[in-house]
């Protein structure tokens, strides 16, 4: 991914684990491979819009997926793209 992409990426034993700082969609996202475990951040002005999320939770395919930094209005367009994403 770009270097000025704000993300950390680790893997723990064998579990890979991306944890998205502040940035949106961004084509870069395609590189990521076998994750296991995503952290994607859904606020604006700063991170990803819910659709935002929901395309990048679509390329990166997580496992297992957390939304955060989201309000409580948004939870119900939350909801739906995690079942899209991973039915989780």
């Amino acid at each position: 991914m770009r270097s000025d992409a704000c993300y950390h990426l680790k893997t723990f034993g064998g579990t890979r684990v991306y944890v998205a700082g502040d940035t949106e969609d961004i084509p870069e996202m395609q590189d990521l491979k076998d994750i296991d475990i995503a952290f994607l951040l859904v606020n604006q002005p700063y991170t990803m819009t819910v659709p935002q999320a929901d395309r990048a939770a679509l390329v990166i395919k997580p496992n297992v997926l957390y939304p955060y930094h989201y309000g409580g209005d948004e939870r119900g367009r939350i909801e739906i793209f995690l079942e899209r994403c991973c039915g989780n």
